[in-house]
């Protein structure tokens, strides 16, 4: 079997982040071809949120290739309006092709899996509300949003693996919003850094939470009681969405069974630091991971 493919700086800079994620993104085990389509859709997501957190390597290389001046790289909107048109030309016929490596690495996935362009313009949608929206009121509130900025990630593993139905779709839907929700919750700092709170205002003040008190440097006893509210709500969200992976077989089974262990051992990191997410993220052991991964299947297969 021939070697993957090395891929340029700065194409190579977005796509190595994969190994820090909560969950595998495009394991071994899975069919070559699948692990390409994952990675070519997991390099798009990334490289939309560095745009809208402002994590791209510096230096304005991603700014250039997608038609703008080094200059406007620090412009969140204007590069995620040059990412989407750049995404119209992933659609299109017509020369002269995508601009961005990401974007040409994207073209034969789109093509071979028929994905529509919806879910790639939701992800677009969600950076652009993080540039415009950095609190949310209501639960309900932060569900709209996840709709856009994790559901649809989801629905694209579906249609790359052509197992896409309405039922699957609600039980992903589930599991995208739980993980999304889980970094939320380890994030809660970082995120403050940057001027975004996630944890809902009427939590915060249901539980006597100021964002002061998220600035502290280690979580009093009412922050840790709002994590583990906000905890046991992602944990619901994935046995709800769980049954997904004993809807399906083989190498998909074990791929699915690794998005709901990587959040179910998240939360467990989060639970075993009391709750106190201030210091940093806690994150999952790789044998917490596996573990979580056993214990999944055992219960889901």
């Amino acid at each position: 079997m021939s070697p993957e493919p090395v891929a340029p700086a700065p194409e190579r800079a977005v796509l190595d982040k994969a190994a820090h994620e909560n969950f595998p993104v495009a394991p071994f085990f899975l069919p070559r071809a699948w692990r390409a389509d994952l990675m070519a859709v997991y390099g798009f997501a990334r490289l939309v949120d560095d745009i809208g957190d402002g994590d791209l390597a510096p230096g304005g290389a991603d700014a250039v290739l997608l038609g703008l001046d080094r200059a406007q790289a620090g412009d969140r909107l204007a590069m995620l309006d040059a990412l989407e048109a750049d995404l119209r030309r992933v659609y299109s016929d017509r020369a002269p092709g995508p601009r961005h490596p990401l974007m040409r690495r994207l073209g034969p996935t789109v093509r071979r899996c028929a994905l529509s362009p919806e879910p790639f313009v939701r992800l677009i949608a969600a950076n652009r509300q993080d540039q415009q929206i950095t609190r949310y009121p209501a639960y309900t509130d932060l569900l709209d949003y996840c709709e856009l900025s994790a559901n649809p990630v989801g629905r694209l593993v579906l249609g790359i693996t052509g197992t896409t139905t309405p039922e699957r779709v609600r039980r992903s839907d589930a599991i995208c919003t739980a993980l999304q929700i889980v970094e939320h919750i380890q994030d809660v700092a970082e995120d403050l850094r940057r001027d975004r709170i996630y944890l809902p205002a009427e939590d915060m003040k249901r539980f006597g939470v100021s964002e002061t008190d998220l600035a502290a440097p280690r979580g009093g006893a009412q922050v840790r009681a709002l994590v583990a509210f906000e905890a046991e709500r992602a944990r619901d969200l994935l046995n709800e969405g769980a049954p997904l992976v004993g809807s399906v077989h083989g190498r998909l089974k074990l791929l699915l069974s690794g998005f709901v262990a990587g959040g179910r051992a998240a939360l467990h990191a989060v639970a075993a630091a009391d709750h106190d997410v201030l210091p940093g993220p806690p994150k999952p052991s790789k044998l917490g991971l596996l573990r979580a991964v056993g214990a999944t299947l055992r219960r889901e297969g």
